[in-house]
C-alpha cells in the first residue's frame, strides 16, 4: 500500500502532498527552509500538522482535521530515522546500540543481539560490535547508525543529510552501501547532493516555501527541470521563453531557431551546459550558432575552470581565456552555444 502523506502547517507555509509506492526511494530535494525538515519530523512524529493525514502500509499516522485529532506515537508508526550525525548511545557499544530496535519491541535479547550482529555484518561493520561510539570514526559510526535504523525493521526509512557529515573520501562508501540496503525499502531522503539522488532515489520531488515545485522520476526531474533551483541541482542552465515564428524566444532575448514545431499555448524551457557556452567580444555569431550580449554579472573559480554569469547564463571557461579576453564583472560580453548543444521542452 505504501505511503500516502498530506500534511499543512500553518505556521511555516507547509503544504505538502504525495505518494510513496512500497519499496520505492524518494530523494526530497530545495533550498534552506524549503520545509524538509518540516517533512521528516512530521513524518517521524516529531512535530504535529495544522491539518491532514498521512498512512503507512495502512496504519494511520497522524489524521488532523475538523472533528478529529490521530496522533500516532513516534514508537509505533514504524518509521526509522537516520540523521546527519550517527547519534549512537555513547554507553553502548555498536553491537547494543544496534540491538536496542529489537530489544524495545520486545525481541529476547540473544534474538536482538544475533540480528543486530547480522545487520553489523551487513554494513561492513562486523569487527566493530565491541566498540563504544568514541572508538569509531565517522564513517564507521554512520555505518552502525544504519544498521541501527535498519535492524528496527521500520516499514519506512527516514534519512536526513545522512552523508553530510562525513569526509569526502568516506562519503562514497556509504553512499554504495545505502544503495545497496535501500534496495527494494520504502525510504524517504533528504539530501543537498544532486548524486545521492541520481544514484539513490527512484524519485525526486522539490520543495521551495513549503511547496511542491518539482517532482518526477530522477531522470526526468533532474535532466529536465523546470526551476531554476532544479537546473542549478542538475548543472545546466535554464532559460524560460515562448515559441516564436523561427523557434524559441528566450525572456532575456535570445533567439534559437528550432527545426521542430514548438507547442504555442505554453511556456518553455531551454536547458544547455555551461560548459556548451562559449564567451566572445565578437557579436557575430558564427553558422550554426546563437549569442546574446550583456554585462558580466558573476565570476567565479571552480577548480579548474573559471564559471563566467552572463544574461543569465553559465559558462565554464578556462582561466587562460578569461585573462585574454579581460573578463570581470560589469565588462559586456557575448555569450552562445549551438543550437544542437540545447534542449527545448515544454514547461
Amino acid at each position: 500500500m505504501g505511503l500516502t502523506f498530506a500534511a499543512t502547517l500553518t505556521e511555516r507555509g507547509f503544504d505538502v502532498s504525495f505518494e510513496l509506492a512500497p519499496g520505492e526511494t524518494l530523494a526530497v530535494l530545495g533550498p534552506n527552509g524549503a520545509g524538509k525538515s518540516t517533512l521528516l519530523t512530521l513524518l517521524a512524529g516529531l512535530l504535529a500538522p495544522t491539518s491532514g493525514r498521512a498512512a503507512l502500509d495502512g496504519s494511520v499516522l497522524f489524521d488532523v482535521g475538523p472533528g478529529r485529532r490521530v496522533l500516532t506515537e513516534p514508537r509505533q508508526r514504524g518509521v526509522a530515522l537516520l540523521a546527519q550525525e550517527a547519534l549512537l548511545f555513547p554507553h553502548l557499544t555498536a553491537l547494543e546500540n544496534v540491538a536496542f530496535g529489537p530489544r524495545s519491541r520486545g525481541e529476547h535479547r540473544a534474538a536482538a543481539r544475533a540480528r543486530a550482529l547480522q545487520w553489523l555484518d551487513r554494513v561492513g561493520a562486523g569487527d566493530l560490535a565491541r566498540r563504544r561510539p568514541a572508538e569509531l570514526s565517522g564513517g564507521q559510526a554512520q555505518r552502525v547508525a544504519i544498521a541501527r535504523a535498519l535492524a528496527a525493521d521500520p516499514a519506512l526509512l527516514l534519512l536526513d543529510e545522512p552523508l553530510a557529515a562525513l569526509d569526502v573520501a568516506v562519503a562514497p562508501a556509504v553512499r554504495t552501501l545505502l544503495r545497496d540496503v535501500l534496495a527494494g525499502r520504502s525510504a524517504v531522503i533528504v539530501t543537498h547532493d544532486p548524486l545521492d539522488a541520481f544514484l539513490l532515489a527512484d524519485r525526486v520531488l522539490i520543495l521551495d516555501g513549503g511547496r511542491i515545485v518539482e517532482s518526477g522520476a530522477t531522470a526526468e526531474v533532474l535532466t529536465r527541470p523546470v526551476t531554476a533551483f532544479g537546473a542549478r541541482l542538475a548543472g545546466l542552465n535554464l532559460v524560460l521563453g515562448r515559441a516564436s515564428s523561427t523557434g524559441f524566444t528566450a525572456d532575456n532575448g535570445l533567439d534559437v531557431p528550432s527545426a521542430d514545431p514548438l507547442p504555442t499555448d505554453r511556456r518553455l524551457a531551454l536547458i544547455v551546459r555551461p560548459g556548451s557556452v562559449t564567451v566572445s567580444r565578437d557579436p557575430a555569431a558564427p553558422p550554426g550558432t546563437v549569442r546574446i550580449g550583456a554585462e558580466v554579472d558573476d565570476v567565479e573559480h571552480r577548480g579548474d575552470l573559471v564559471r563566467v554569469h552572463v544574461a543569465g547564463l553559465a559558462a565554464d571557461v578556462p582561466p587562460a581565456d578569461v585573462v585574454a579576453l579581460g573578463i570581470t564583472p560589469g565588462l559586456r560580453l557575448f555569450v552562445g552555444f549551438r543550437h544542437e548543444d540545447a534542449s527545448i521542452y515544454p514547461l
